[in-house]
């Protein structure tokens, strides 16, 4: 029997008592013994913008760094999961404001841009288009791959995340990082042709 098999027989108060004395490891059984039944209720309560497994180790994080503030002899369980609803609370009000800034100030934002570009001419656009075919080829296969998933292919996340072996979340996240970077590039190279002109 391994060292964490039988830290997984021990109760929660054990595990916590064990931490406390500095045996982080323990923590790792109590990790694995609620982690399971913690994502179950997060999945159940959260809307599908949550990313459950960003909450469920938030929630983990937080059980760690306020372990001292448990009280023996009450329901571990219910303390961790209370820890996790507030934790779901927080970011359900996090998403609700920034629903609310998108309404309130996207469509002026995107107004405005659209404004700016429909007033650039002609030339101006397809050095711009030029800019972008020349940052899409510095970006490199592997990058480019999700590029042509999302906008040639219009392959849906979820199955994109199923392609590479990643999260939904991490997935919109690479999107959004090529998205600026392809931005950052084509306004660099913008820049530097307006200065050698």
């Amino acid at each position: 029997m391994t060292k964490q098999t039988e830290q997984d027989d021990f109760s929660p108060l054990d595990l916590i008592a064990r931490v406390a004395r500095g045996e982080t490891s323990a923590f790792e059984s109590i990790v694995r013994r609620f982690e399971r039944p913690l994502r179950a209720w997060l999945a159940t309560q959260a809307p599908p913008a949550v990313d459950v497994d960003e909450l469920a180790q938030l929630t983990f994080v937080v059980v760690f760094s306020k372990l001292r503030e448990f009280e023996p002899g009450t329901d571990f369980a219910a303390w961790l999961f209370t820890i996790a609803r507030f934790q779901l609370k927080t970011e359900l009000t996090r998403l609700r404001r920034v629903a609310d800034y998108h309404a309130r100030f996207a469509p002026e934002l995107l107004q405005r841009e659209l404004e700016l570009r429909s007033s650039e001419s002609p030339e101006l656009q397809q050095h711009r288009l030029d800019h972008l075919t020349e940052c899409l080829e510095s970006l490199g296969e592997p990058l480019l791959r999700y590029l042509t998933w999302r906008y040639e292919e219009e392959i849906p996340l979820e199955e994109m995340a199923a392609r590479s072996g990643r999260s939904v979340s991490a997935i919109k996240k690479q999107l959004w990082q090529l998205r600026r970077r392809l931005h950052e590039c084509i306004e660099a190279r913008m820049t530097t042709e307006g200065e050698m002109s």
